[in-house]
């Protein structure tokens, strides 16, 4: 019988599709139910093993598309499992070809570093400048370097000794004669690829050989793969993300040829910088108007597959030395509840902040209570000014908020081990001097805040000299 800790692998799915694809592939599946799960969860897992390693499957729920559901999904696996290390986002996606890469129905897509890129692409996120083309803002973060090294470990073998994926599937499929209709591989006649000024009419009650045809005049011509071709053939590189599904050959054709997107999907931009995890997409159209709905199972078959081979490459022992990604994210995101006993925290707060609104009115409203003469001054800007008085050497407002207020603000789940509800905290809040010089400061002034536990072995050090305190409130 497993426990959550045992869980080292998560990996997200997309649709039903994809999710029945990956749960064929486990070498092992778990059945059993976890029944201590966090109240506030909403997923559905599948729990199972290969080659030695613990996996969790879990898929968007029904209806629900892009990058924050994606994002929702995965945080609630890494604090139902939060021994997670890595994570695989595996399924469908529209394929991109171009001169340089002949990408087809079936293919697979496997997201890497390029060019400075990240491995993800997220199109719809920068800006437009007049004269200008659309410019990206976002950055997203790389696959975690254990699951590229894996990477290029497969692709060597696979060069060497070519890939097993169609034989996997065909065995998966034997072993669930259900499956067969919907996930075997489709003829390779139904693999069109449309020229970019062809649009398919808004009639999707009719197929697309019917309305478009099969024109060669409307065709890209290709030529046949033979047996010494890899099929399906494996591509690495840029996958672009957005919350729109891509459905424009044009817009296609231009991101595939500027920036060398090798395929489009709607969720891995909210995983990369949450989730460190690897994209794998088997492509089941070519992100224009005439979508080829006949591609899906094979493409997330065909996806599941080389994920299935990806984990095989993994060594246990390089997945379980890695930090688990809950440990990592609660250790750098300012307001986790976790792991602040025994650390000092400093980060910068708006002003303007619910945080830092929500302290003040809760701490005010006790001080007026506490201090009847206190409510002759009638605005936060008189506070202020009596505090600067009361400690003229700081140069700063100092207020002590006591641990229920702080948790109460804080709080972010309702696990019952968080250390907020046994920790006492002080935070500070420090205003920094307005630059007389600089107008722009004043707009965008932000606080330093600092949260410092006290822990018995601060109370034994208090009586090491003031200098040393000192130091440590700077």
């Amino acid at each position: 019988m497993s426990q959550r800790e045992d869980y080292t692998i998560g990996w997200i799915c997309a649709i039903t599709t994809e999710y029945v694809a990956a749960q064929v592939f486990l070498d092992e599946t778990l059945d059993q139910t976890f029944t201590d799960l966090p109240a506030n969860n909403t997923n559905d897992y599948t729990l199972g093993r290969i080659s030695g390693h613990y996996v969790v499957i879990s898929v968007l729920p029904e209806g629900e598309y892009g990058t924050a559901s994606a994002a929702s999904v995965a945080q609630g696996m890494i604090y139902c499992f939060p021994n997670i290390r890595v994570g695989l986002m595996v399924g469908i996606g529209g394929g991109a070809p171009s001169q340089k890469h002949d990408i087809r129905l079936g293919d697979i897509v496997v997201s890497i570093p390029r060019d400075g890129q990240g491995g993800v692409f997220q199109y719809d996120f920068g800006k437009i400048i007049q004269d200008h083309s659309f410019r990206p803002t976002a950055f997203l973060n790389q696959p975690p370097s254990v699951l590229r090294a894996a990477v290029g470990g497969l692709k060597a073998r696979y060069e060497m000794k070519g890939h097993q994926i169609n034989e996997n599937i065909d065995r998966v499929l034997k072993e669930n004669p259900k499956l067969l209709k919907k996930y075997q591989r489709p003829d390779p006649e139904s693999d069109r690829l449309y020229r970019s000024q062809i649009v398919h009419p808004n009639k999707d009650n009719e197929p697309c050989t019917a309305i478009c045809g099969d024109d060669l005049s409307c065709l890209i011509s290709r030529t046949v793969r033979t047996e010494h071709d890899p099929n399906p053939a494996i591509y690495y590189g840029l996958i672009g993300s957005a919350n729109s599904l891509m459905k424009d050959a044009l817009l296609r054709d231009e991101l595939a040829t500027q920036k060398e997107v090798l395929c489009f999907e709607m969720e891995a931009a909210g995983l990369m910088n949450s989730f460190p995890c690897i994209v794998i997409r088997g492509i089941c159209d070519y992100a224009d108007t005439h979508k080829n709905d006949t591609w899906q199972g094979y493409a997330a078959m065909a996806a599941a597959a080389y994920a299935r081979d990806l984990i095989y490459q993994l060594v246990p022992r390089s997945v379980t030395d890695r930090s688990p990604i809950r440990k990592i994210l609660d250790q750098s995101h300012p307001y986790s509840p976790a792991n602040i006993v025994n650390h000092n925290w400093y980060f910068n707060v708006p002003l303007n902040s619910d945080l830092i609104n929500g302290i003040r009115t809760s701490q005010k409203r006790k001080r007026d209570l506490g201090h009847p003469e206190d409510l002759s001054s009638s605005s936060d800007s008189d506070r202020r000014k009596k505090a600067r008085e009361k400690t003229p050497d700081r140069g700063s407002i100092d207020d002590d908020y006591d641990s229920e207020d702080l948790a109460n603000l804080l709080e972010t789940s309702e696990d019952s081990e968080s250390p907020l509800s046994h920790t006492n905290f002080a935070l500070t809040l420090h205003s920094p001097a307005e630059d007389s010089n600089s107008e722009d400061q004043s707009d965008e002034v932000s606080q330093e805040t600092r949260y410092e536990s006290e822990t018995q072995s601060s109370n034994e050090s208090e009586s090491e000299g003031s200098d040393e305190t000192s130091e440590s409130s700077i």
